[in-house]
């Protein structure tokens, strides 16, 4: 998974920086080429939100353990997203202002302060943008960490369950052991009452030959 992972890193930082050159550009440009260069860009910055898709549901498998150093790399990549994207709204609203000033005929003082305008309400815009995107991080951290949580809950409970099959083990074991020792013990008492008849009867015997040889003679 990790491999996958670096390859779209590989993919997003190349697209990236492409990105950031074409948005120095397109305040210089004018004309057709200039609307070529802000739909190139538009497109380019589609492929970069896919790529950071990719990237989260890749770090999304990533075992827990290894998991906290990609989802900090994706903070620092989302914030790159949001810096390259307030560029492109800067720049656009530049483009926008020229387009109208072409064709209205706007003097220079309207458009600057239409312009001030612009900038001011795209500022609070990025500002609630970041604000979104910050409590969607915590909602997406907080899922990953009852995630961990559910993962963790789950090792443990597999380890106790593996320990009460021990348990169980261990008593039928010693169940039988206890049986096989019952046994032993019950087969020596056994024994030893045999070997003790087996005495007595040897000596009432011996004691009887004894006597009926003495009381023969």
């Amino acid at each position: 998974m990790s491999s996958d992972f670096e390859s779209y890193e590989q993919d997003f930082a190349v697209l990236t920086a492409d990105i950031t050159g074409r948005i120095g550009k397109v305040p210089k440009l004018v004309g057709d080429e200039k609307k070529q260069m802000v739909a190139n860009v538009e497109k380019q910055l589609e492929e970069a939100r896919e790529l950071l898709e990719q990237m989260e549901l890749e770090v999304r498998e990533i075992p827990p353990q290894s998991r906290g150093m990609y989802s900090s790399r994706m903070r620092s990549y989302k914030q790159e997203m949001g810096k390259l994207e307030a560029d492109f709204k800067r720049s656009r609203i530049a483009y926008s202002d020229e387009v109208r000033n072409e064709l209205l005929g706007d003097d220079g003082n309207s458009s600057e302060n239409q312009r001030a305008h612009l900038l001011d309400n795209t500022e609070r815009l990025e500002r609630s943008s970041r604000r979104l995107e910050a409590g969607y991080q915590i909602a997406v951290e907080t899922e990953q960490i009852g995630q961990e949580m559910l993962e963790n809950l789950s090792h443990d409970r597999e380890k106790i369950q593996r320990a009460r099959e021990r348990l169980r083990e261990t008593d039928a074991n010693l169940g039988k052991s206890s049986r096989i020792l019952t046994g032993m013990l019950r087969r020596i008492i056994q024994n030893r009452i045999l070997i003790v008849v087996l005495a007595v009867i040897i000596i009432f015997t011996t004691a009887m030959a004894i006597y009926f040889s003495v009381k023969g003679r």
